[in-house]
């Protein structure tokens, strides 16, 4: 069972399931409301809809940054006694974690750069993007729609992009 949280990991659990061979695969998304501030708390807003009790399970994100909604989901995943949990990121950012977790599957590690497209967004734009790219977050915020090569350090340096050599689906690891 491939699990994915929310919207932002659809595009790299398609790669992924085109990669796996076995014809055996269940996809299913679970969907949690944001942290209130000063609480860390969370609900599950949309449950999974099939049984992972005794299965394989790999929890897929699109991007584990501090690892509090990581810790989340694999806490309650368990729970429902899976015969293995793994954990798959496109991208890691081990750096800003506060929780420590550790990760089976990762795509690549970042920095402290702001990344959008292949699922990620700000404010919902630029998730269909078919290629990661490090932009100015402030910029995104303040002028929504922006075009992101304007906004982009490096002219919108892009990470996994097709025919890059780099990211899911092209080549790399």
């Amino acid at each position: 069972v491939s699990c994915g949280w929310r919207n932002g990991p659809a595009m790299f659990i398609g790669v992924l399931r085109r990669a796996i061979e076995d014809d055996d695969v269940t996809i299913d998304f679970i969907s949690i409301s944001r942290f209130v501030p000063d609480s860390g708390r969370v609900k599950i807003k949309h449950d999974l809809e099939c049984d992972i009790g005794g299965r394989d399970v790999v929890l897929v994100e699109d991007i584990v940054d501090t690892g509090l909604t990581l810790a989340y989901l694999l806490g309650q995943l368990s729970a429902r006694n899976p015969r293995r949990l793994s954990t798959c990121t496109m991208l890691d950012r081990p750096q800003r974690r506060i929780v420590p977790q550790e990760i089976d599957y990762r795509g690549f590690e970042l920095g402290t750069e702001y990344v959008l497209g292949y699922g990620l967004h700000v404010r919902d734009l630029y998730r269909n993007l078919p290629y990661g790219v490090a932009a100015d977050r402030d910029t995104l915020v303040s002028r929504p729609g922006a075009d992101v090569g304007r906004v982009s350090p490096g002219a919108g340096r892009a990470v996994g992009a097709p025919g890059s050599g780099e990211g899911p689906g092209c080549g790399g690891s």
